[in-house]
């Protein structure tokens, strides 16, 4: 018996324009009908889980069921991001897919210590991307169970 589909919101922090629209358009070739939000730096992307700022008005909608996280950003890089959104306890369970060009061993053992969910390697033509986000969107969208979300740990 095929499981149905999960629908939630997907944040996905990179700061190039070019990244962001390649990103967009795979993500719509692949078929992921998810809501997708775009963040440009690390700070704007706490702001958005901790609905500060231009984002105060959507403390009543729910954090995103995974993030797909640049590491070399201006402001707060990835790294610090996530660092700290795997301290908080109401961020923590959230699924973070590091997707960057850094080909870095360190920067790779660092992440997966730092709690990153996946470490992927931007790929260098459109139809590799295509096949990235697929699979992505098969994994985290209809295999894995992911914890409730909008449950705050007290």
């Amino acid at each position: 018996m095929e499981k149905a589909r999960k629908l939630f919101p997907i944040l996905i922090a990179e700061d190039d324009p070019d990244d962001r629209l390649i990103i967009k358009d795979a993500f719509e070739e692949a078929g992921v009908h998810h809501v997708i939000h775009y963040v440009e730096d690390g700070q704007e992307l706490m702001d958005y889980l901790y609905w500060r700022g231009k984002y105060s008005s959507l403390n009543n909608l729910p954090r995103p069921g995974i993030i797909i996280l640049d590491l070399n950003m201006p402001k707060k890089n990835g790294l610090d991001a996530l660092k700290e959104i795997k301290s908080d306890p109401n961020l923590k369970r959230i699924p973070v897919v590091v997707m960057t060009t850094s080909k870095r061993v360190e920067d790779i053992g660092l992440l997966y210590d730092l709690g990153a969910n996946s470490y992927i390697q931007k790929p260098a033509d459109f139809a590799t991307f295509v096949m990235i986000v697929k699979t992505l969107s098969r994994y985290w969208f209809e295999i894995v169970e992911l914890p409730p979300r909008g449950i705050e740990i007290p």
